[in-house]
């Protein structure tokens, strides 16, 4: 009889120590590097934020131009990336094609041969990909729609560039400001799988590159990064008011998941989700069509009244990015426009005091049985 302790997921299991964020889950508080998201959202910026995961400190204002310089100096892509993602079969999903880019990226990078443990190389690693990621997440989608790339603008922030390089044209002030902020709420998590999947990747002395690329594979799915995209698909089948009622009393009735709510690690609320949900509305009202938030809260109502269960990030961040015109597909790729500063700064941690992942199984499989030749074994 096995005797080891088995937690399904790894829930409440300690998997590492690290400095890089807390979740405070009887406060519903998420906090960066000792900052409330909260304040990091509404009063900082996407690359301060940036800089406080990957430096550990908050920059000064020399600091933040400096550092706004160099990842406008490197947010160019170069064309073979392109190439090899035009090369792809045009069913791609976006996130796919950002792992094949980000694949063939890493050869160009000029410390691609540095050592996996080299500290500093892995941060100006990690700066050069959180200034291209938005690039390739957005020429991408271009690309496999049969239109021409769109170089970066280096006047442009991170969240300026994403929507300019997707739509041609520079953004107004507002939407800048939604992406901005949704990149500050999406950047770091804990050891949420994505992550976790990069630092065990790493841990094999893997390099930063291959770990980030792990770490998009796991984000891809609907349990993860893809649920922003799942609910608003439900949404879109809900269609009116009027009928979210009885589409989520069916679907409960059914049992069927409901993306975009509950999460593992909060018990009370997402601290997240009330600040994407203000920006999704004022969306919705900017876009002319206000339906997307109506039907939201009366989900959210029921949801909380029927199972006890509160929005996540994903379920506002879904009708925000639909009203300001993103398509679907690009809703978990944005995610990972953000997360890769966070998987990064966890994946230099790992590799400060690396031990390769190496957990137990419990077996439960056939007790030792003698080998029988083939021409021996019995035919059903």
């Amino acid at each position: 009889m096995a005797t080891t302790t088995y937690s399904p997921g790894l829930e409440g299991v300690v998997a590492g120590i690290s400095k890089i964020s807390d979740i405070d889950i009887e406060k519903s508080r998420l906090i960066y590097r000792g900052y409330d998201v909260h304040e990091l959202a509404e009063k900082g910026c996407f690359e301060e934020t940036a800089y406080l995961l990957l430096f550990e400190k908050l920059p000064t204002r020399p600091e933040l131009d400096a550092f706004n310089k160099t990842l406008s100096a490197a947010r160019a892509v170069p064309g073979f990336v392109y190439e090899a993602m035009s090369k792809v079969p045009s069913n791609a999903h976006p996130m796919d094609l950002l792992k094949v880019g980000l694949a063939v990226l890493a050869p160009s990078d000029p410390e691609y041969s540095a050592s996996p443990t080299d500290t500093e190389a892995n941060r100006r690693k990690a700066v050069r990909m959180t200034s291209k990621i938005g690039a390739i997440v957005a020429n991408g989608w271009r690309i496999s729609h049969g239109e021409k790339v769109v170089e970066p603008d280096p006047s442009l922030s991170t969240a300026a560039n994403f929507l300019y390089m997707l739509n041609g044209k520079k953004p107004e002030e507002f939407a800048e400001k939604a992406i901005d902020t949704s990149l500050v709420l999406y950047a770091e998590h804990g050891f949420n799988c994505s992550t976790f999947t990069a630092r065990c990747t790493v841990s094999s002395l893997s390099d930063i590159y291959s770990g980030v690329v792990s770490a998009i594979g796991a984000l891809k799915g609907n349990l993860h990064g893809g649920a922003n995209e799942k609910a608003m698909e439900m949404l879109m089948e809900i269609g009116t008011p009027e009928n979210a009622e009885p589409y989520i009393r069916d679907a409960l009735a059914g049992k069927k998941k409901i993306m975009g709510f509950g999460h593992r690690e909060y018990r009370l609320s997402d601290s997240r989700a009330g600040i994407m949900g203000k920006i999704g509305k004022e969306a919705a009202r900017r876009s002319g069509n206000e339906k997307w938030a109506e039907i939201a809260d009366i989900v959210e109502k029921l949801m909380m009244d029927e199972k006890k269960l509160f929005p996540n990030v994903d379920f506002p961040a879904a009708y925000a990015y639909y009203s300001l015109g993103i398509p679907i597909p690009l809703y978990t790729p944005i995610f990972a426009v953000s997360r890769v500063t966070g998987w990064c700064a966890n994946i230099i941690e790992q590799l400060q005091n690396n031990r390769i992942m190496r957990p137990k199984s419990i077996y439960e499989g056939d007790p030792l049985k003698p080998y029988v030749p083939i021409d021996q074994r019995p035919i059903d």
